[in-house]
Formats: C-alpha cells, sequence, structure tokens
C-alpha cells in the first residue's frame, strides 16, 4: 500500500557532487570488514546502527595507511554521519569498504564510503555514507584549521 501526503511536495534534494560520483573505480583505498555475530539482529541481517561502526573502522584504517594522519597533534570529531542503506548484508557475506576524501575545506572535510558484498567474484552494492570530519584542537576544545600536511597528503594520495 502506498501513501502520499500531498502537504510534502518537494522532492528530496541530493548533494550534486555525491549524486555526480557514483563509480567505484574513484575511489583508492579498499578494506575488508570482518562481520561479527553481534552485529546481526534477529532478521538475520546486519543492524542499521552496525554500519556506522563499520565506517567509524574503515575511517581509521583509511587514515592510518594512506593518509598516516597525526593523532596526537591533530584531532578529528564528526559533525555529521549520513547513510543510503540499498541492500541488507546477511551472515554469510564477506564485506568491503570503499573510502574516499571527496571535499577538504579550512577546517573540514567530506569522506565518502561505499559498503559492497562480494556475490559471485562480483561486488554489489549495499550501502553508500558519508561524513564530514572536522580537525580539532585537543587543547583549545574546538575546531582548526586543518594542518597543511595532513591537508597535503589527502590531496596527493586522492590526486584532488
Amino acid at each position: 500500500m502506498i501513501f502520499k501526503t500531498f502537504w510534502r511536495t518537494k522532492t528530496k534534494q541530493t548533494d550534486k557532487k555525491s549524486a555526480t560520483l557514483g563509480t567505484l573505480d574513484s575511489f583508492k583505498y579498499k578494506t575488508q570488514i570482518e562481520t561479527r555475530f553481534a552485529d546481526f539482529d534477529m532478521l538475520g541481517h546486519v543492524n542499521n546502527a552496525v554500519y556506522f561502526t563499520y565506517l567509524e573502522i574503515a575511517r581509521t584504517k583509511y587514515w592510518n595507511s594512506a593518509i598516516s594522519w597525526n593523532w596526537r597533534e591533530t584531532g578529528i570529531v564528526i559533525a555529521q554521519a549520513s547513510m543510503d542503506y540499498i541492500s541488507p548484508i546477511l551472515i554469510e557475506d564477506k564485506v568491503s569498504i570503499y573510502v574516499r576524501t571527496s571535499r577538504i575545506g579550512n577546517s573540514s572535510f567530506d569522506l565518502d564510503y561505499t559498503i559492497v558484498k562480494h556475490i559471485n567474484g562480483k561486488e554489489e552494492i549495499c550501502t553508500k555514507g558519508k561524513t564530514i570530519c572536522v580537525s580539532f584542537s585537543h587543547t583549545s576544545k574546538k575546531a582548526i584549521p586543518i594542518p597543511e600536511s595532513e591537508k597535503a597528503k589527502m590531496v596527493a594520495f586522492e590526486q584532488l
């Protein structure tokens, strides 16, 4: 049964940059995620809240191996996180996550994620996510400009 509301006539606006960047070829970093029995709900698929944990795991691996972010000097806080669920992840699925820096501003930058499951040698997109990350000072407890050394590493790795 489909219900239509007449008071909500606006269509959902999407970020134009996110809408145009859809291929997995544009990602330069990919990591595997090990699912745990605790990740699954009573219906046998990964609970929606767990997907954000997967993003956190992939983001940390990305920053440590691809970017080599200096955690002691500059912290990062997540200002916004969003997720588009496309297809469920089931207990027998093998899962990988693609991560990329898609925008670099003065004190914030965006990370895009695509979660895929491997089926018969092909990758099926399960979920697309995005986080807005803010460079943060541990001492002043405020947002700060992204250090030039970290920005240069992101630009070089992503070839932005």
